[in-house]
Formats: C-alpha cells, sequence, structure tokens
C-alpha cells in the first residue's frame, strides 16, 4: 500500500522550522527513484479516468509530483507561484497565514473558462495555500476535480477549508 511505502521513507524532523513543530520531510521520496515511480504510477491510477484537463502545483514541493503527473495524464500543468515570481500578466490571491498574510499567483491565460483542474501539493496541514490556489482557479473560470496531497496532517483540519471546492480531496499518507 502507498501510505505504508511514503510512511516508511517520510522523515520527522523536530522543532523545524521553530520549536514545537514536527516538519514531515518528503525528500527521501526523491532519492528513491522505485518509491517516486511507484507514487506516480499510483497518482495516475488514481486520476486517470477523472476526465481531469488541467493539474495546478503549488509551489515549490506541488511541482515536483504535480509536473510528471500533468505529463503522464496527458493535461496541461500550471505553476501557482509566491508572489513576484511569474513573468507573464497574472492574477493574485491573499490568504492568512498563522502571523500575517501571502501571496499567490498565477498566469492569466493557465486556465480556460469550465476546465477541469485538479489542484496538487506535497502537504495538507490548515489548507490555506490550497484554498488560496482554489480560489485563483476559480477566479479564472476553473472547475476544481479536486485536491490532492502526499501527506495530510488530519489534525490541523484542512480538508474543511476545501470542501466549499471539492469533496475529493486525497492525502496518500495521512498522520
Amino acid at each position: 500500500m502507498i501510505e505504508q511505502t511514503l510512511k516508511s521513507v517520510i522523515r520527522d524532523v523536530i522543532d523545524f522550522p521553530k520549536p514545537g513543530i514536527v516538519f514531515k520531510d518528503i525528500t527521501p521520496i526523491m532519492l528513491n527513484p522505485q518509491i517516486s515511480d511507484e507514487v506516480l504510477n499510483h497518482l495516475v491510477e488514481l486520476y486517470k479516468d477523472q476526465n481531469i484537463e488541467a493539474v495546478a502545483g503549488i509551489e515549490s514541493r506541488g511541482f515536483l509530483f504535480g509536473f510528471p503527473l500533468a505529463v503522464r495524464l496527458g493535461v496541461p500543468f500550471i505553476l501557482i507561484r509566491k508572489k513576484g515570481k511569474l513573468p507573464y500578466e497574472k492574477i493574485s490571491h491573499d490568504y492568512e497565514l498563522e502571523y500575517g498574510t501571502s501571496t499567490i499567483e498565477m498566469h492569466v491565460d493557465a486556465i480556460k473558462k469550465g476546465q477541469r483542474v485538479l489542484i496538487h501539493d506535497d502537504l495538507l496541514a490548515t489548507g490555506g495555500s490550497a484554498e488560496a490556489a482554489g480560489h485563483l482557479i476559480q477566479k479564472c473560470g476553473g472547475e476544481i476535480v479536486g485536491f490532492n496531497f502526499l501527506v495530510g496532517l488530519d489534525f490541523l483540519n484542512g480538508q474543511s477549508k476545501l470542501k466549499q471546492f471539492s469533496n475529493n480531496i486525497i492525502n496518500l499518507a495521512s498522520y
């Protein structure tokens, strides 16, 4: 099972990025091409029959599996980046952080009206960045098919922010 495989390699880093946090480090997945391939094959199986027309990845770890997933599904990959990183005309959305706000952006021509989009990122914690990505896609007329994360921290209840867009929320490994 993919969850057991992921949990066997995801590393806990204590007190990162600040005291009291146990960071779920996915970089060991990237060190193992066989596990990386297994994750990608699993993602393709999950989504190949869901009529997905684009995959949107959230900077930066959402690019790691989001882009190859889009390639394997034969659909465009949409970059959702931090403010100031995209060169062309863009649309932005502000969202709340624990202390302050942040902004993510997407090119205005990345999505066609009515296009069915899967949002992918490495980790679902409080759901703020994924929720903001959902708002960006809706502002451009896209339809959110669902959300996918390698890791979900269920105790932070991030899924509650995403259900306004879709109930199709999948975490490959949940903690």
